[in-house]
């Protein structure tokens, strides 16, 4: 695939902007349209080492990918790496930039890169990337419909592999079984 690169001025400081997409649990927000299935691997969301797994869901084939944050430069810089399709073979990078503008707005600039290891791999990709622009665009339009227009429920999260950690018995303590 080849790079693709959008981006979008959002009306709020970068450091907001920046906290809000280094929260892989916060991706579901603004991305569900086109990451499907998409869940934590790590349970610390935040930041680098942070990781998800999710099913991209393209038109004509469907792919199974995971990333992890490699580079997280606070306020300025997001760097995800990842593998994706058959085995894992395809390597991917997404790289967020967030850059100051004037009267506090912040432009996120969204570039995405996809390398295809094997000719079968290549031929899938092969008109993926104006799909791609299109999905890209649509979650810049999203995550800043997020921070300017006030009201409406709670920005969907995810979690990991859906267990939700209010619930669950704390490093170690014993459950009481049901019988």
């Amino acid at each position: 695939m080849r790079q693709v690169s959008v981006d979008t001025v959002i009306s709020v400081p970068r450091e907001e902007v920046y906290d809000f997409v280094a929260d892989l649990s916060r991706r579901p927000a603004y991305s569900d349209h086109y990451l499907k299935d998409y869940r934590l691997a790590r349970a610390n969301p935040v930041g680098k080492g942070a990781a998800a797994r999710f099913l991209l869901d393209a038109p004509l084939f469907s792919q199974r990918g995971g990333l992890a944050i490699t580079e997280a430069d606070r306020p300025r810089r997001i760097v995800e790496e990842g593998r994706m399709g058959r085995l894992g073979r395809s390597r991917m990078v997404t790289v967020y930039e967030f850059v100051a503008q004037g009267g506090g707005s912040t432009r996120v600039e969204l570039t995405t890169h996809a390398e295809p290891k094997t000719a079968l791999d290549r031929f899938k990709q092969r008109w993926v990337h104006r799909w791609m622009r299109r999905q890209t665009e649509t979650a810049l339009e999203r995550l800043r419909k997020i921070f300017e227009e006030p009201g409406g429920a709670e920005p969907a999260r995810a979690t990991v592999a859906g267990v939700e950690p209010g619930r669950g018995p704390r490093f170690g303590a014993r459950v009481a079984r049901a019988r």
